[in-house]
This record gives structure tokens, C-alpha cells and sequence, in this order.
């Protein structure tokens, strides 16, 4: 049984791999601590993609000979194989490690399979510490493995009677600055943010990363779901400050495809559902090909609508407003549930204040 200082690890490895989101893909957080022989720490390390090493690598080159007769603590499974970086269990076995404890089993069929390495090698293995803590920071690319497509967060912020927007369009701002600032916190977590094109005409969102007024260094794909090609030539998605896909469909006149390239867009062709629009589960097909692990969609209500259809929504954020607006758009325009015992049910997990504002989450039950 793992004991007090081997969690208290668990816990540094858990926030070191959350440190990393949005870093990674299209592989998982991970977090490593080393041990030495007496208990104390003698490295720690993440996982970051631009970087080559490995959370266990990172950790073991700062702990040195001190990792000789220690102690592994890592948040998912060591993996097994070589790929792009040598396999972190023959790794921990060639710096004299002793003891693994791990939180979660890799699932990837590619690289799984390390405990046994290990054990193998003589190494004792513990597995499970910490598992849910360790799961759920890691749930977006664990679901993007099992399922094949992106973990899909949906967020929407609307008034206390479920509207985004007012009967004329106007829609800055339902939410006040805590609970947009929240928002770019989530942005800079993810790999891609997706919008509608009726949300691009209306509101001309920029869907970056900004803290106050400065744009931060990294930014996430942009993403604009537009069937027919009706994106703006000059709207803020397509100003050049990240990179930008738009989702469109054989319908999209060729010309429009051609001028939306030219503003150095990428502009992808798939096909179109039963209703015309752009088959979601073709863009998260090629979104997963293209290695987006976790896609926070924010607008509109139609493709929020869509994906809910599709049971294809992983998460929701939902940020309510002390406002009550009467008409105009709801959150949701989809097909629906004909009865309600056939409502998508979820389960809340969260509340917080944020200013005057609250934001929820919940998870599909």
C-alpha cells in the first residue's frame, strides 16, 4: 500500500500534469515524482509535446544518481514501447528505480502494457493511487483515446432564463468580466474552439487567448463551422493572430473556399449532414486526425444543438447571468428530446461564483 509520502507525491505529479493542459496533444498530462531511497524528492517533471522528454525522463534527469533504489510516483502508466521517445519503464528500470506507484492505466493500446515491463524487471508496481483525482484531469484525452474524436466541452453563457442574446442579436455582454476572464482561463487549456458561422456573423468573435487586453503566446486552433462558405473576409477569426479552420461542405462555392485560403485559413471539405450543415462527426474525425484532443465549443445554438443530438458533448460550462432578457436566442436550437423521459440527463459537479456571475458544470450521468 502506497503510504503518506508516496500520495503527498501523487498529489505534486497531479498538479504538475494539470500545469500542462492544453500543452500536450495529442498526447495526455502526465506528472512524475522521483523518490530517493530515504523518501524525499529528488526530481519532478511534466509532460510538454514541444519538449522530447517524457514526465519520467524530465524527473529522473533532474534527480540524478539519487533515483538509484527510489521511488517512480506518475500519474498514468509508464508507457512501454519506443516511439517518438524511448519507453519510460525500461527508462526507470535503467536508472535503478525500485519502486513504481501509477494512477491511471494507459488505455492506448500502443503504448500500454509498461506495468508489466516493469514487474518483469523486478521493479514492484502499485497501481490506482489517486485514480480519480489523476482521471479526471486527464478525461479529455482518456475519452479521446476510448472514442477516436476529441473530448467536446460545450460552454455557453446566458441570462437567468436560458437566453444568449437579445431579440435584436446583441449579446455583449450577458456575463460579466470574472466570468469572461474564466473563459479565456479555459481557452488556454484546450486545443481548439469552435464556433458557428451564424455566431461569427452575428457577434465577430476573435477566439483567442487574452489576458486584459494582451494576447498570449499560445493560442489554440480556431475553429468556424460554416457550411456554405459565408465567412467574412475580414472577420476577427481570420485576422492571422492563431491559426484558423474553417469546417465547410460541397456546397461552399468554390470561389469563397478560394478567397477564404487566401487569408491563410485553412479550409477543409466535408461532408454534409441529412439537414445540409456540416457533419459533426466528420469535423471531429478529421479534428482528431489533425491532433485536437480537447475541443471547447462556444457557440452557437445550433451546433451546441447538433452535437447534444449526437450525444457527442463530453462537458458543459454553463454561465448564468443575474439578467432576464425575455426573447431571443435560447441556448440550445435543436431537434430535442419528443418527451421527458428522453431529456439528455446530466449530472452537476461544480459551482462557482464568479463576480456576480455563476458558472456550473456538468457532465453527462
Amino acid at each position: 500500500m502506497a503510504n503518506e509520502t508516496e500520495t503527498a507525491a501523487m498529489h505534486r505529479a497531479v498538479a504538475l500534469a494539470v500545469s500542462a493542459l492544453g500543452r500536450t496533444a495529442p498526447n495526455p498530462v502526465v506528472g512524475a515524482v522521483i523518490l530517493d531511497a530515504g523518501g524525499n524528492v529528488a526530481g519532478e517533471g511534466r509532460h510538454v509535446f514541444a519538449e522530447v522528454d517524457h514526465a519520467e525522463t524530465a524527473a529522473l534527469k533532474q534527480a540524478g544518481e539519487r533515483a538509484r533504489g527510489g521511488t517512480a510516483v506518475v500519474t498514468l502508466e509508464p508507457c512501454a514501447r519506443h516511439g517518438r521517445t524511448p519507453s519510460c519503464a525500461l527508462t526507470l528500470v535503467e536508472a535503478g528505480v525500485v519502486r513504481v506507484v501509477y494512477a491511471v492505466p494507459d488505455p492506448n493500446p500502443a503504448q500500454s502494457g509498461g506495468a508489466e515491463v516493469l514487474r518483469a524487471s523486478g521493479v514492484d508496481v502499485e497501481a490506482g493511487l489517486l485514480h480519480d483525482e489523476a482521471a479526471r484531469d486527464n478525461e479529455a484525452w482518456l475519452v479521446a483515446v476510448r472514442e477516436r474524436r476529441p473530448f467536446v466541452t460545450w460552454k455557453y453563457a446566458a441570462s437567468l432564463d436560458g437566453r444568449t442574446s437579445a431579440a435584436d442579436g446583441s449579446s455583449k455582454w450577458v456575463t460579466g468580466p470574472e466570468a469572461r476572464a474564466d473563459v479565456h482561463r479555459i481557452r488556454n487549456e484546450v486545443d481548439a474552439v469552435a464556433v458557428g458561422i451564424s455566431t461569427v456573423l452575428a457577434d465577430d468573435p476573435q477566439l483567442t487567448v487574452r489576458f486584459g487586453e494582451t494576447l498570449h503566446e499560445r493560442q489554440p486552433l480556431r475553429v468556424v463551422v460554416d457550411s456554405t462558405a459565408r465567412t467574412p473576409l475580414d472577420a476577427r477569426v481570420l485576422d492571422g493572430s492563431a491559426r484558423t479552420l474553417v469546417a465547410t461542405t460541397g456546397a461552399a462555392p468554390a470561389e469563397r473556399v478560394e478567397a477564404l485560403r487566401a487569408t491563410g485559413a485553412e479550409v477543409v471539405v466535408l461532408p454534409a449532414a441529412g439537414d445540409g450543415h456540416t457533419s459533426v462527426e466528420a469535423l471531429l474525425a478529421h479534428l482528431f486526425a489533425a491532433g485536437v484532443v480537447h475541443l471547447l465549443v462556444e457557440g452557437g445554438p445550433k451546433l451546441a444543438g447538433t452535437l447534444v443530438d449526437a450525444r457527442l458533448v463530453d462537458r458543459v460550462l454553463g454561465y448564468v447571468a443575474p439578467v432576464a432578457i425575455g426573447s431571443g436566442r435560447p441556448t440550445l436550437d435543436n431537434v430535442g428530446a419528443p418527451t421527458i423521459d428522453d431529456a439528455w440527463r446530466l449530472r452537476l459537479d461544480d459551482v462557482t461564483r464568479l463576480g456576480d456571475d455563476v458558472r456550473m458544470i456538468w457532465r453527462p450521468v
